[in-house]
């Protein structure tokens, strides 16, 4: 009797356990863990030989499917077998050596071109034995020594001619002050095959960036002075891009295209700084009111001359040290974003995805970021026959994140599609959003699914700037298309020339997928004609969840000495990090620096190791001491704009990480 009951008893649970199954093959899947980067896009590195530091400056692809790379010390180097097919290793032959730090390379006609510090050099191999026996000066131009001078390029334009562009020296009032001392410095050069220069443009900082897109030239430019935040500018000839450097060779050379002069901008532009040591504009006629402060724009309202970037990288979010610009011209082997570019990241070691639009003749448009974990900064791109990027990188005297001081890695795509903002188009009324994959229509149609603001730099002769002016966005409604792949947000508060900071953190997939990139930054420098859509045509739903109640200040006991009374925590303890993080970002520290690891510059940790007081940390943010990190080769910017107060909050959080500090 007893057999019969277990027997019976077992059999009820193979039953249940049969149907609870049955139940769990039939309801929709568990979601997954939260997919990451790494799921998407694969990092492998590339091992180079015994003692080999590649320091790499300039890479191309060749028509066998070799990679050439130009070092910073040098060299230049063939690599075969870069995707190391059949898990064999790449081989690597020394093609040429004695450049002067190269920082460009490109292949054409069965020859190499590289630009050295003061030559553009043409290198050949005649023989055949993958030597360069030819050295070639193409162009040469003038150089003062100063070791700031780097020579970036070339790119090929369509007609076979080369453009080159040259970094300013620093300066005798501050170190990070750009100097034009010689021709070149902040220019852009044009340069035949046969020799001949041409200059091109001027206004350029620190222009590593060179792409050409669609057979038009683009650059990108780093943060520093009157240049408020890293962005990517479309270079037309006689283009003035802002630093005024450049500007003391307009009218010395007999064939420049641009005809403003420094006499010119001084005379609207006050080059000094004032007592808050942000600089402003000369006369009081061509003063801007509060709501527009000096900023580029207004400058251009002024000065006609003056070419707005096409795209704000936001400084400490999207990079720091802007780099590479590649096309994607693989035809969808890396994936869903054909045709779109790429942007690398020498000082954050990551690389970002752009998209532009002609709007009213001119380039504006979207910034993401894409990938990141790059072991060493990302200096230079190529795309291999495989479809794969690969990654030249290098951070000596520049810093990086990243665990290395060079490297080579290829980048490749695992065939998923992740969940992305493929784009954001600009309305007459908001913007349009496409996604990569359909998305969910009650999550897309839910107002409470989007944040997001406005905002914009200064532009003054202090080194960068936080972001000003912002205002939250007024999304009044969303718009989901039939096949789920675009929303239309309706804002009433777009604005233009300003960079549209757009979060979609609450729009899923129809499967569930997070937007693996949530956050856009779209340049609105022209606002489109067009319908605008009306109320009744959009959702204007806002399902918000209920938020969970938090006291403002946790109550904690005090020594006996208060006789037992409670005090308000937020009155006496260093704040926590997401009430500074706020402030770590609008000032971008968190550009250069980690809480924990060391980056472009110290962690806050080691910082807090020092035990400075807050007020010596606030006045080394106003005034950095390089002597103080003699091991760091990137010295800090002096950043008198921010505001004491907030240096001292953030001064009590950085102290607060090393708990022997007061």
């Amino acid at each position: 009797m007893k057999y019969f009951i277990q027997t019976g008893l077992i059999l009820s649970g193979l039953c249940i356990i049969q149907l609870l199954a049955s139940f769990s093959w039939a309801a929709p899947n568990p979601p997954a863990k939260t997919p990451t980067e790494d799921d998407y896009y694969k990092i492998v590195t590339l091992p180079t030989p015994e003692g080999m530091l590649l320091e790499v400056g300039g890479m191309t692809t060749l028509q066998d499917g070799r990679i050439a790379i130009c070092t910073r010390r040098g060299d230049v180097y063939l690599v075969e077998n870069p995707d190391m097919a059949n898990d064999a290793p790449p081989r690597f032959k020394l093609f040429a050596s004695g450049l002067h730090e190269p920082l460009g390379l490109a292949y054409k006609d069965n020859a190499l071109f590289a630009a050295q510090r003061g030559e553009l050099t043409k290198l050949k191999d005649t023989n055949g034995d993958d030597v360069a026996d030819v050295y070639e000066t193409v162009y040469a131009w003038p150089i003062s020594g100063h070791y700031h001078e780097y020579s970036y390029g070339p790119k090929f334009a369509p007609d076979g001619s080369m453009f080159v562009t040259g970094n300013v020296a620093f300066g005798d009032q501050e170190w990070w002050r750009g100097e034009s001392r010689v021709f070149g410095r902040g220019w852009t050069m044009r340069i035949t095959p046969d020799g001949k220069m041409e200059p091109w443009a001027t206004g350029m900082r620190s222009p590593c960036g060179l792409g050409m897109i669609d057979g038009e030239l683009f650059y990108d430019d780093n943060q520093g002075d009157y240049m408020g935040s890293g962005a990517i500018f479309h270079l037309k000839k006689g283009a003035f891009t802002g630093h005024p450097a450049g500007l003391v060779w307009t009218d010395k050379i007999p064939n420049s295209p641009v005809k403003l002069t420094d006499e010119q901008f001084n005379a609207v532009v006050d080059p000094r700084k004032d007592k808050n040591g942000t600089g402003g504009y000369l006369k009081p006629e061509n003063k801007e009111n509060e709501a527009n402060p000096n900023t580029l724009f207004a400058v251009k309202s002024k000065l006609p001359e003056v070419t707005l970037p096409a795209v704000w990288l936001p400084h400490g979010i999207l990079g720091i040290s802007n780099s590479e610009i590649i096309p994607d011209q693989t035809n969808g082997a890396f994936g869903p974003f054909a045709g779109q570019v790429f942007v690398g990241d020498q000082g954050q070691s990551r690389i970002m995805r752009v998209v532009m639009e002609k709007v009213k003749g001119e380039f504006q448009g979207v910034a993401f970021d894409f990938r990141s974990g790059f072991q060493s900064g990302v200096l230079r791109m190529t795309w291999g026959h495989d479809g794969s990027l690969y990654v030249g990188e290098t951070n000596r005297g520049w810093g990086s994140a990243g665990n290395t001081t060079s490297g080579l890695q290829r980048l490749f795509w695992t065939g998923k599609v992740p969940m992305e903002m493929k784009t954001v188009r600009a309305m007459p009324d908001g913007f349009e959003i496409e996604f990569t994959h359909p998305v969910d229509k009650a999550s897309a149609e839910n107002l409470a699914s989007y944040s997001g603001k406005n905002f914009i730099y200064k532009f003054h002769p202090v080194y960068g700037s936080p972001p000003i002016n912002d205002a939250p966005l007024n999304i009044k409604g969303a718009k989901v298309s039939e096949d789920g792949l675009k929303v239309r947000l309706l804002i009433d508060n777009i604005k233009q020339y300003y960079l549209h900071e757009i979060k979609v953190e609450g729009v899923k997939s129809r499967d569930g997928l997070p937007v693996l990139h949530p956050t856009a930054y779209y340049t609105l420098n022209n606002i489109p004609d067009g319908t605008k859509l009306s109320l009744s045509e959009v959702s204007t739903k806002r399902a918000t969840a209920t938020p969970t109640k938090t006291a403002d200040a946790v109550k904690v006991k005090v020594p006996a000495a208060t006789k037992g009374k409670e005090v308000s925590a937020a009155k006496t303890a260093a704040p926590t990090y997401d009430k500074v993080q706020p402030l770590l970002a609008k000032w971008t520290c968190l550009g250069c620096h980690n809480t924990t690891t060391r980056q472009v510059g110290p962690s806050f940790t080691d910082i807090a190791k020092r035990k400075y007081s807050n007020e010596r940390i606030v006045a080394l943010i106003h005034k950095p001491e390089p002597k103080n990190w003699p091991e760091y080769a990137t010295e800090m910017a002096a950043m008198p704009q921010v505001p004491k107060a907030d240096a001292l909050k953030m001064a009590a959080w950085i102290n607060s990480l090393v708990k022997e500090n007061p």
